[in-house]
């Protein structure tokens, strides 16, 4: 039915798309578990910034859970950060997708529960695309499952299900309750809010502080900014031409995307917004570029590999479908005698190319790489003979050692590859999309939509619990730096905050810089505001541990007092005035003695 095809196209998704996606959280979350683990014995032991007794008495909700709180020791950290990244590596090449899609989100949201504090919007909307992943198959493309897929049932070309619909909602309620909460006039009469975003000395990069040079062009890009969140949502659900308007909304909003990273330091959440959008790609995007691809080079490809060798059979499969060549042939080689014979001869496999040439060993690799859409950029590399060599030596390796060599692919398996979603994910899939909606709408307007116990319970169990107030209802007024004045046990003054050089009061370069990562970045954005007071006590704390775990004697951390140098963003440009903040005072050994009276 034609309503039906039109319900599709609106609410489905591209099986291609969703496996772009797939590539792009198992990559995000591994890039994040690098970063993350260069503070890991800060932010993840009791070591650190917020040790699990504080944690679970004083901050944690109780239906908040956490793996990482079994142990506040490094070495069981570092375990967990390693299998994380494993079974992301897992995820990324496709090998029973759901079952590392639900392992990958269960080790992301342990990861995340056990230090909320660091926590931006990238981090919610990275374990939300990743959760939605699991009722969707992730894995039906250039995937490991897919190469090795053994039915002769075609797959179909987009799935429609309660969760394709929850994804794309996800990805939309983003923009829709970001642009609802920002209230402020600044963004919607002054067009002033760009002028405040990149005023936020802790957030600008130099091209935002460079932009601050163009008052019309932020005013320009604050209406331009509102509007789109607002509104580009909606090219989703044009009924007409969906296909033009779907690509043109993944296009605007990958460049907004684009934008904030080039101007403000917001760590990963740009690339993973950016990730949710890919996934909304329409099915015409893909087949116009395999129409494109569809080259006399790429079509007459062939690969030939050793009909009774199983490990060989699973390669040249695993190969076709990651450099992706999905209609080149794959023969056995003794269905032909003549190329048999040049594979005993060479005692390697045989591609052959459109104009019938014959490759051999690493250089056919270096070949089918140079028609491959994604790997064509590294055959000057492969090329190289340093590396030639080395690549060839490693295929004779392999190809006189198949028994060892094989036990790599031991637990792939050819099996069929069904895309089909059943009564009960359909159902867990539509409950939980039903949580997510009354939970944004009671974000914005609490008064009028309240949660029933069990929805707020089933959504922090399920890490649905969700907060878009990026820059909302106005971006912050209140800006400046951290000055921590110390003094070691032989008298001498220090700036903790700074690595121990001589205490300056005065302004740095490039605030941003002042921090060494975007986590600790907005560790100490949070550690400003007086909602956080209880936190404050345990930072003293782990300055004094990591500055003394590393000085002994006179050189150790007695005390230390925090400064925020306050500076508030004034309208028109108005230059500001610096104000110097006491926040706190911190003793490493034991407290001032207080006179009785």
């Amino acid at each position: 039915m034609s309503w039906l095809k039109k319900l599709e196209e609106l609410f489905g998704l591209d099986l291609r798309s969703l496996a772009l996606m797939r590539i792009c959280l198992a990559i995000l979350i591994i890039v994040d578990l690098i970063k993350r683990s260069q503070d890991l014995a800060a932010h993840y032991t009791d070591f650190g910034i917020l040790p699990r007794g504080p944690l679970i008495e004083q901050f944690l909700n109780p239906l908040l859970w956490s793996f990482h709180l079994f142990s506040g020791k490094s070495f069981f950290e570092a375990i967990l950060f390693i299998l994380a990244g494993l079974v992301a590596l897992v995820l990324l090449i496709g090998y029973q997708t759901r079952l590392f899609t639900i392992l990958s989100w269960i080790l992301l949201v342990s990861l995340q529960n056990r230090n909320p504090i660091i926590l931006d919007g990238g981090d919610i909307e990275l374990h939300l695309l990743l959760f939605w992943g699991i009722f969707l198959p992730l894995g039906a493309y250039y995937s490991v499952d897919s190469a090795l897929n053994s039915s002769e049932k075609p797959l179909p070309t987009r799935i429609l299900s309660p969760a394709s619909v929850a994804l794309i909602l996800q990805v939309c309620l983003v923009y829709w309750v970001s642009a609802i909460l920002k209230s402020d006039p600044v963004w919607w009469k002054e067009g002033s809010a760009a002028y405040y975003a990149l005023s936020i000395d802790q957030l600008a990069t130099p091209l935002g502080h460079f932009l601050l040079n163009f008052p019309g062009l932020l005013t320009i890009s604050t209406f331009i900014t509102i509007w789109i969140e607002a509104c580009g949502p909606f090219l989703l659900f044009v009924p007409i031409a969906t296909p033009i308007f779907r690509i043109a909304a993944v296009v605007i909003f990958i460049s907004l995307h684009g934008g904030f990273g080039l101007t403000l330091t917001l760590d990963l959440f740009p690339v993973i917004a950016a990730s949710g959008w890919l996934a909304c790609l329409p099915s015409e995007f893909w087949d116009g570029i395999s129409a494109k691809l569809q080259t006399p080079q790429r079509q007459g490809l062939r690969i030939y590999y050793d009909g009774d060798c199983g490990f060989c059979k699973k390669m040249v499969y695993i190969i076709r479908t990651c450099l992706i060549l999905p209609e080149t042939p794959l023969l056995p080689a003794q269905d032909n005698p003549e190329i048999f014979t040049y594979m005993k001869t060479q005692n390697s496999w045989v591609v052959v190319d459109w104009k019938e040439r014959k490759h051999f060993k690493f250089e056919a690799i270096s070949y089918i790489c140079s028609l491959s859409p994604l790997f064509f950029p590294i055959v000057p590399l492969l090329k190289w003979q340093p590396i030639m060599s080395i690549g060839t030596n490693f295929y004779e390796w392999v190809a006189n050692n198949r028994r060892t060599a094989s036990k790599v692919t031991t637990h792939f398996q050819f099996r069929p590859l069904e895309v089909q979603v059943s009564y009960w994910t359909n159902a867990i899939a539509l409950s939980c999309l039903v949580c997510i909606l009354l939970w944004n709408l009671n974000t914005i307007a609490p008064s009028l939509f309240k949660l029933p116990n069990f929805v707020t319970s089933l959504s922090f169990s399920l890490r649905l619990d969700q907060r878009w107030d990026m820059f909302a209802p106005n971006p912050l007024v209140d800006d400046g730096w951290y000055v921590i004045p110390g003094y070691l046990k032989d008298g001498t003054e220090i700036d903790v905050f700074n690595h121990g050089k001589p205490v300056t009061w005065e302004k740095p370069a490039l605030v941003a810089d002042t921090y060494p990562n975007g986590r600790w970045r907005k560790y100490m954005l949070n550690f400003w505001y007086p909602d956080n007071a209880r936190y404050r006590p345990y930072y003293g704390g782990y300055l004094c541990r990591d500055w003394n775990s590393q000085h002994q004697g006179g050189k150790q951390l007695d005390r230390f007092n925090i400064y925020f140098m306050k500076e508030r963003t004034l309208p028109n440009y108005q230059p500001p005035k610096v104000e110097k903040v006491f926040i706190m005072d911190y003793y490493c050994f034991e407290l001032p003695k207080v006179e009785k009276k």
